[in-house]
This record gives structure tokens, C-alpha cells and sequence, in this order.
């Protein structure tokens, strides 16, 4: 039918469960694109090698992998990491404030660094010195000295929390990005702010430098990202607003262009002026990080215990335009004019005389900050903290001291090969031809041509049955295949299965156990036998009656709301839903106040905090989550105002509206107060929920 058959452009490597506990954070290495790091509830910080067909459980339906270095020593959850730019050394930042800071090539601990009083959201290595820097919880911006042992300084300036922050190329500025929507650029020489960036109007998720010139990038929470000049510090252009926040953003590596992550897609931005090159389907979910290796991207994801890989090839994308395998449409190559439009535009230099490495250490270090203490017994921490190398093999490939390798997976970086195009998910007899060349994708092919390798290439001896319909095959070969529905079959159920939700449905519905959603009497199973058809869809027809009328009277609430709501009464309409004794109906009306910051006042607050309170305690996370941000908002807008009249000493005379403001202010402390006892006893949850409950615990204490 076709004589050339087409690879894809997108497609999916792996998924492992790669932690104990949750996943919370991952990074992918700098200078090879081949390592990654991720850090768990768990408490440990793993190393792995993208692509590598070392499963040890060959019979299970995820994948799971063995890391190549396992680092223990944390005493909570690790919340960050981050490879140096060398690849070297890794840093880890836990949920109590402390980072760890390890050496890869002599597989020890360096340093154990305490002083934020809260979880460690973001970090990053000084480009050429012993530093490291780190955001936290706390709002917090500290620099740490990798060889005294201790904060250099600390910056203050955003009042939510950091999280991200990056290192200038000449290793003089740094650049943070706060859950405030500012962007801060920092002197380190000065320890001071050169400037605020303020025209995100959402949390800031990832900044980056361009490589060569006077530029940053930023994405955010508001579906943008956006260009700064750093000569004048003024916004160059913006990009239209995504369907989904900006995760990660990454420049090519000759500052060509921009690369940028966001749910289920991959766009490639220029500047000067604005325009999206080339956007790119994929089903890696949030996205966690991207690297960039073989004129390849890899971009990995993590749900629950699971972390999964993807490879994007760059060659097959504008502005670098298509070569034989391309897509129909883009051959006559008109967004290959792309790459100059940033690299030749005329746009200075980043501050191309850098000083040399030893001088510059001495020039960027401001003075210390007196007021951080050291760790209290970094010496004993430093003893407990355990390097793990559970596959010698590759560790001696990776990081062999006696050699000064890449830090790369294999030292000739042959690119992953991509599977061949199909309009359709087979089942897992058809996916074993593309499936085969995602098993060994991790070691360099014996033949320099894609296609060649793809038709010679042997299956490794972890895949050794080649019998089509055998369930241990699919799950083995398909690791790297963009589909994971032909592994769902059986133990879907079990803790893993929330990883790839997308491609399941596509088929069957593979891991969903109907009697989950049937009374007792209704069972699949021998106990479903005594009812007959008529009877299940009557007692299915009784669930839906009862969901409907639910549904149809919160309708009716709503709308009877939104009559006053849109008559000026906003006030009356909140009342209202106040007395209908609706929690989702006051849910909705939360949802509505959150989008709209403004229409808060101390009134509204005052009515809707104690509902706040009652479904910050409820069981529904949901629920608990639009609560926490509605409290936030109350707390920044109004926060200050009633600390300060609280403690503002009693005035002479008769002042009613002083008066009036002081008892509603009382009202909302005490209400706050309540809230915060609820919150303290929450702070203990494991993943999202319970970062959540930390991060309210310290704006309400701010109230101290």
C-alpha cells in the first residue's frame, strides 16, 4: 500500500514505577538529556537512565525499572531536584527546608543545608562556581555556599511562594519566579533587586535565559509565555493564551527558538514577532521537564508512582524543517526562515566577557548572611545519608570517575527510533513491530541508519518470548510505544493504573471494575444471576433518578443566584445561597469569587468563612481545594487590614466606621483562627492535598 512506511514524529518510551511513595518532583540532566532524577514521599532521590530496557519485572503490567543510583538521607518527602549544568552533582530540597547536595561521580553526599522554614519548591547550580540556590515555601530565596556549608544570603521580596528559579549564563544575575505572578531579577555581586516583571497575571511556573543572548522567557498559570529584554527589562512580545498553563519551557540550544510544555502538546515559539512554528500532540500529561539530546527532546511526566519518558524528534519540526519521513503539507519548508528571526536579529549579547571561573566565585559572592544558622549537626546528617548503586554497570558507564565521559547514557548518543506512523491502536499482535526498537532504545544501535537498525535490530533477552498474544510481551515491548492500552488488560487495578487514562479509554474499558459502580445485589458475578435484565436496569434507572433530581434542584439554586448576582446584589445572592444549605451551591459561588479576586470585600468574607471552614474540614478534596484558595484570597487582600486593626491602639472619641471595620475584622480573625486549627492537623497528608494545607498553614500565620 505504501512503499515507504512514516515514523512518528511524537511518540512514548517508557513507564516505570520509579519510587515507593508518590512522585513529587523530577528533572532531567542539562548537558546529556540521558539522566534523570526524581524525588518521592519516599524520601529518596533516584537516578535513571532514559530509555533503558533494564525491567526487572517483565511480568508486571507498568514496567519497573531499577535505578541506577539510589540516594537516601532525607528525614521527609523530597519536594525538588536539580543536575548541575556538569551533570556532576545532583541537589535535592525536602519538605522541612533542608537540601542535600550529591556528588554523582564519587556516589557520596557533599553537603546537607539547612535554614528555610518551609518546603524547598525550586533550585539550581551556579554555571561555574561551588553555589547552589534554592526557593522555597516560605517565599524565600536563599545562596548557599556548596563549600562552607552555609547561606551566603538571602533574598526577600516575593510574599508567596517561589517556584522557580534560574542562574544568568555569565552567573551574575538570578532570576525568580514566584506563586505571586513577579518575576525578580537579583544581583548577586550587590545582593539586591534590579528589577520586578509584572505583567503575568498568574503564578509563575518555569523561567529560562536564552543561551547567547539578553533574554528570559517565562511561562505561567495564565496560559503564556513571555519574552523580556533584560537590556531595558521590558516585555518583547507574548504569546496568545494556551488552553492549559505553561509547565516548562526550553530553549533550542542555538537560541533559535523556544520549546514549551503544556498539557498533552509540545509547541515550538519564535519572537520578534510572536508566532507558534510548529504544536505537537502528545499524551504526556502534565509535563514535568524537558531535555534535549540527538536533535531529540525528551519530555517525562510522573503520576502517583509512575514516571513515564517521551521523544519528540526536532528534525521533524519547524523551524528546523522536514526531511524525508515528514508529514505531507510542510515539504516546501517555509518556516525554516524561523531560526534567524531571534539568532541574527541584532540582539546583544548576554554579557559575553565572562570572567574566569575562579575570579568570578569570588566576585559573586555577596556578604554572608549572619542571621541563617548552619545545620545543627551536618556531620552526623552527611553520615546517614547513603548512596545506593544498584546497577554498577551503568553507574561505571554514567559516572565513572576516571574518565571525564559526557554523562551520557552511551558515549556515541544514537537516537531513540521512532516507531512507524498507523492511523489506528491495534491490539498487541499489530504492536510488535514498532514495539521492538522502544526495548533497546536506551543502547546505541548496531547500524548508524534509523531504518536500518528498526529492520536488523534483535529482541534483548528480557523480551526473549516472541509468541504475538502473550501478555508479558506487550508489557515489556511497549514501553516506549505511544499507546499503553495493549498492557491494561489485567492489573490495571492495581496502585499504578492512574498513569495513562487516556490511551485505555480509546479501546476498552481496561481496568474498570463495574461493580464498583453496582449495589451488592447487583454484582457481576454469580450473585448477578438471580436478577434478571429487566431488574439490573430498573435498580440502574433508581441511581440516575436520584442523581438527576440532584442535579436539577442545584440547577434551580443557580440560577435563582445568578438572578440577583447579575441584578447588583451581589451581596443578597451570596445570602441566599447561604441559606439554602447547598454545599456544592457554595462551592459554585466560591469557584466564582476565586476567578474574580475583586468582588471580595470584608462583608462577603466575613458571611463565607465559617462555609469555608466546614468544607476545608469535609472529606472532598475538591471541595477543600476551592475553600484553601478562596482563604488565600482573604488572606492576601485582606490580611494586613486585619492585623492592623487588631493592633492598632483605641482611638479617642466616637469613630463608627472605625468601629464597624473593627468588628468585622475580629469577626474574620477569629474565623481565620478557626481555620488554622482545622489546617494544622492536615498538614500531614502525603502529595498534593497536604502541600496544599502547608502552604495556607503559613499565609495564616502571617496573621501572627
Amino acid at each position: 500500500m505504501t512503499a515507504v512506511p512514516q515514523t512518528k514524529r511524537a511518540w512514548k518510551l517508557q513507564e516505570f514505577v520509579a519510587h515507593g511513595g508518590n512522585v513529587n518532583c523530577l528533572a532531567i540532566g542539562q548537558k546529556s538529556g540521558r539522566v534523570m532524577v526524581t524525588g518521592g514521599e519516599d524520601r529518596k532521590v533516584n537516578l535513571w537512565t532514559a530509555g533503558k530496557p533494564n525491567c526487572i519485572m517483565p511480568g508486571s503490567n507498568i514496567d519497573e525499572f531499577e535505578p541506577v543510583l539510589s540516594l537516601a538521607g532525607h528525614t521527609t518527602a523530597v519536594e525538588s531536584v536539580r543536575f548541575s549544568n556538569s551533570d556532576e552533582m545532583v541537589v535535592a530540597g525536602s519538605m522541612s527546608g533542608a537540601l542535600k547536595i550529591w556528588d554523582l561521580v564519587e556516589a557520596k553526599i557533599l553537603r546537607t543545608l539547612t535554614g528555610h522554614k518551609s518546603s524547598v519548591r525550586s533550585l539550581d547550580f551556579h554555571p561555574y562556581g561551588d553555589y547552589t540556590a534554592s526557593g522555597s515555601l516560605d517565599s524565600t530565596v536563599k545562596l548557599w555556599d556548596i563549600r562552607r556549608k552555609g547561606c551566603i544570603y538571602t533574598y526577600k521580596g516575593h510574599t508567596n511562594p517561589v517556584n522557580t528559579l534560574r542562574f544568568s549564563p555569565d552567573g551574575k544575575w538570578i532570576a525568580t519566579g514566584g506563586e505571586d505572578g513577579l518575576i525578580k531579577i537579583w544581583d548577586l555581586t550587590a545582593g539586591k533587586l534590579l528589577t520586578d516583571l509584572r505583567l503575568h497575571t498568574a503564578g509563575i511556573n518555569v523561567i529560562e535565559f536564552h543561551p547567547n543572548e539578553m533574554l528570559l522567557a517565562s511561562g505561567s498559570s495564565d496560559k503564556t509565555v513571555k519574552f523580556w529584554d533584560l537590556d531595558t527589562f521590558q516585555l518583547i512580545c507574548t504569546t496568545e493564551h494556551d488552553a492549559n498553563p505553561v509547565r516548562c519551557i526550553k530553549f533550542d540550544p542555538e537560541g533559535a527558538c523556544l520549546y514549551t510544555g503544556v498539557k498533552d502538546f509540545l509547541k515550538v515559539y519564535g519572537w520578534e514577532p510572536t508566532q507558534c512554528y510548529d504544536s505537537v500532540p502528545i499524551a504526556w500529561g502534565e509535563v514535568a521537564d524537558i531535555g534535549i539530546t540527538s536533535s531529540q527532546l525528551i519530555g517525562a511526566s510522573f503520576s502517583k508512582t509512575n514516571v513515564s519518558t517521551f521523544v519528540i524528534d526536532l528534525k521533524r519540526l519547524h523551524p528546523h524543517g522536514g526531511i524525508p519521513h515528514e508529514e505531507g503539507g510542510q515539504q516546501g519548508q517555509p518556516a525554516q526562515q524561523g531560526p534567524p528571526l531571534s539568532s541574527s536579529h541584532g540582539r546583544r549579547s548576554f554579557l559575553t566577557e565572562r570572567p574566569p571561573t575562579q575570579s568570578s566565585r569570588q566576585a559573586s559572592v555577596p556578604k554572608e548572611d549572619v542571621e541563617e544558622p548552619n545545620s545543627a549537626s551536618p556531620d552526623q546528617e552527611d553520615r546517614e545519608s547513603v548512596a545506593d548503586i544498584r546497577d554498577p554497570k551503568d553507574y561505571q558507564e554514567i559516572f565513572n570517575p576516571r574518565h571525564r565521559l559526557d554523562h551520557s547514557p552511551g558515549r556515541t548518543q544514537e537516537p531513540f527510533q521512532a516507531p512507524q506512523e498507523d492511523e489506528v491502536f491495534p491490539e498487541p499482535v499489530p504492536v510488535k513491530q514498532p514495539a521492538q526498537p522502544s526495548v533497546r532504545a536506551g543502547r546505541p544501535p548496531t547500524s548508524s541508519r534509523i531504518q536500518q537498525a528498526r529492520q536488523k535490530r534483535e529482541l534483548p533477552p528480557t523480551a526473549k518470548p516472541s509468541k504475538p498474544v502473550d501478555v508479558p510481551q506487550p508489557k515489556s515491548e511497549p514501553k516506549e510505544a505511544p499507546r499503553e492500552v495493549e498492557r491494561a488488560p489485567r492489573e490495571v487495578d492495581r496502585q499504578p493504573v492512574a498513569q495513562p487514562p487516556v490511551n485505555q479509554r480509546q479501546t476498552s474499558p481496561a481496568g474498570v471494575d463495574p461493580n464498583d459502580f453496582l449495589p451488592d445485589d447487583a454484582r457481576v458475578g454469580a450473585s448477578a444471576k438471580k436478577m434478571d435484565e429487566s431488574a439490573f436496569l430498573q435498580t440502574a434507572e433508581q441511581g440516575h433518578q436520584i442523581m438527576s433530581s440532584v442535579l436539577t434542584s442545584r440547577t434551580k439554586n443557580l440560577q435563582t443566584i445568578r438572578v440577583m448576582w447579575t441584578s447588583g446584589n451581589i451581596k443578597t445572592a451570596i445570602d441566599s445561597a447561604i441559606s439554602m444549605n447547598d454545599k456544592s451551591v457554595i462551592v459554585d459561588v466560591l469557584n466564582v469569587l476565586n476567578a474574580r479576586s475583586g468582588l471580595w470585600n470584608m462583608d462577603i468574607s466575613a458571611s463565607l468563612l465559617p462555609h469555608i471552614k466546614e468544607h476545608i474540614s469535609g472529606k472532598y478534596e475538591v471541595h477543600a481545594e476551592v475553600a484553601c484558595e478562596s482563604c488565600k484570597i482573604i488572606l492576601k487582600n485582606f490580611g494586613p487590614l486585619i492585623k492592623a486593626n487588631l493592633t492598632a491602639p483605641p482611638s479617642y472619641g466616637v469613630d463608627l466606621s472605625r468601629e464597624e471595620r473593627y468588628r468585622k475584622c475580629t469577626a474574620c480573625y477569629k474565623q481565620l483562627m478557626d481555620i488554622r486549627q482545622v489546617v494544622e492537623k492536615k498538614c500531614t497528608l502525603p502529595g498534593s492535598a497536604g502541600e496544599m494545607f502547608r502552604q495556607l498553614q503559613i499565609m495564616l500565620a502571617t496573621l501572627e
